[in-house]
């Protein structure tokens, strides 16, 4: 028989994961079935030299005076991206291909949607494109562009749809007024420069007519939803008929989210938070949902004691006696169960580890660390999202939650004299209350956790905090949630 496949050493899947191999050959198979080069390997050294795979690739569509521009531009400024339009290839690009696109232009007929893809596609082959991103502007229009550019290889990670009804489109186009020196538009009642030197060189743009404007929304109109179709994974609407900086505000917002990524993904969850604030209850929620292994420290130190195992004889003492055990002998009974097969391949929901910020310095070494870490491109850019929750509870509820907390030693049944009483007299004579449960008890490991909080919460900085005081329920939502909710791409600026 075959010996049982094992996984990696935690440390090779740690680095792994941190430096997200998966998505980067992911990356490269891609772009090999795109093109198709004659020489791969000498085609992925170039690829990977010059291409940044954390760049924008953002499309701005909709329909005639929807924004795109404004958008785009706003969007280049704050990525840091290249800005690509039909007026930029025509009129400030010197590519191969721009002297026979202007040769159609000048004879007034419509420029072939292959060369346009081929115009585009020059164009982001660029250095700068390829290093900083690239924003194209109003480009495909219809189903046949954005066949080819995917042909081209040319594959958007988002695209933004702006809208609006017609009649508001129609009042925003026999008002907009265009600076040629910035390309910036403006608008006679919504968006009028105060330069009056700006306000001076403001001109008309070409086809503001009614009518022409209807028929270019006509043609928008019918060709969008085939558009919409080959984009829909990675497209959002957002509605133009809004003060622009909520229009901006929402397309910086899903910009700077990334697509769930097909990599295989193990949780490793770490909940920390003060007695009675429904640790074990969302362990066990989230374990029997997502078939993760629920670890709690304090239990595991007890079935290594009564499995006798040698790590459970050294430890034994300590329990017996009411003696914390040594935080390196909890550090290998943890390490030993966190690394077992099942863990590394279910992944796994821990608490009642680490209760300081020593002991969570010890898990970082052990390379027991709470998923997931993202980097951006920049090394100076870094943001670490892990999964780390810290439940918040006020004192007066916990004292609430625990002081009346009552067992059964017939069942082994729990109950609580307020939230869940005994179902008759004859249990409620016989319950008894676990001597952690007095008040005294309980100020004590309150007191406890709150003293080491502050320092553990610095070293998890970027973890999620949740408001235990809630229905069981709503604080699972939102665990939930914060596990599977997309990652942000990179730092922005701000607003």
């Amino acid at each position: 028989m075959d010996a049982p496949a094992r996984p990696w050493p935690p440390p090779l899947g740690a680095y792994a994961e941190e430096r997200e191999l998966f998505r980067l050959l992911q990356n490269m198979l891609e772009e090999l079935l795109i093109h198709k080069p004659d020489d791969p390997i000498q085609y992925m050294i170039n690829h990977l030299k010059q291409n940044n795979d954390d760049a924008p690739r953002i499309c701005v569509l909709g329909p005639p005076a929807s924004g795109k521009t404004t958008v785009a531009m706003w969007l280049c400024k704050h990525l840091d991206a290249v800005r690509i339009s039909r007026e930029t290839l025509l009129f400030k690009e010197i590519l191969a291909l721009t002297k026979e696109a202007k040769a159609y232009k000048e004879r007034k007929q419509e420029i072939p949607n292959a060369l346009w893809a081929n115009l585009i596609q020059e164009r982001l082959s660029n250095v700068d494109c390829m290093k900083q991103g690239w924003i194209l502007e109003g480009f495909p229009e219809n189903q046949e562009q954005a066949w080819m550019l995917q042909s081209s290889g040319i594959i958007p990670r988002h695209v933004v749809v702006l809208y609006a009804a017609d009649t508001v489109l129609i009042e925003r186009n026999s008002g907009k007024r265009l600076d040629p020196f910035t390309e910036e538009v403006y608008h006679t009642t919504f968006g009028w420069p105060s330069d009056p030197l700006v306000q001076q060189r403001l001109v008309k743009p070409e086809d503001l007519s009614e009518q022409k404007m209807s028929n270019k929304l006509l043609e928008y109109h019918r060709n969008f939803p085939a558009v919409f179709q080959i984009y829909q994974k990675v497209l959002k609407s957002i509605n133009a008929d809004q003060p622009s900086m909520d229009v901006l505000s929402q397309v910086l917002t899903y910009v700077q989210t990334r697509h769930r990524s097909a990599a295989p993904f193990t949780p490793r969850i770490l909940f920390c938070g003060p007695p009675g604030s429904g640790k074990s209850l969302q362990a066990a929620l989230i374990a029997q949902k997502y078939g993760v292994v629920n670890i709690c420290c304090g239990q595991l130190l007890k079935e290594a004691v009564a499995d006798k195992t040698k790590l459970g004889e050294l430890a034994k003492p300590y329990i017996d006696n009411g003696y914390p055990v040594p935080d390196n002998l909890v550090m290998k009974i943890l390490a030993e169960r966190l690394n077992a097969l099942d863990c590394m391949t279910n992944g796994w929901v821990l608490y009642g580890f680490p209760r300081d910020i020593e002991q969570g310095e010890e898990l970082q070494k052990s390379h027991i660390i709470p998923n997931r870490i993202e980097t951006s491109s920049s090394e100076e850019e870094q943001l670490i999202i892990k999964l780390v929750f810290f439940f918040n509870l006020p004192y007066e509820c916990i004292m609430e939650r625990l002081s009346q907390r009552r067992i059964d030693p017939v069942t082994g049944e729990r109950y609580h004299t307020t939230f869940r009483p005994a179902p008759t007299p004859e249990i409620q004579a016989r319950l008894r209350q676990n001597p952690r449960d007095t008040e005294e008890n309980i100020e004590k490991r309150v007191e406890t956790y709150y003293r080491n909080a502050k320092e553990l919460e610095d070293f998890y900085e970027d973890a999620f905090h949740v408001n235990a005081d809630q229905d069981p329920h709503v604080v699972f939502e939102f665990i939930e949630s914060s596990i599977i909710k997309p990652l942000p791409c990179k730092k922005l600026k701000s607003l």
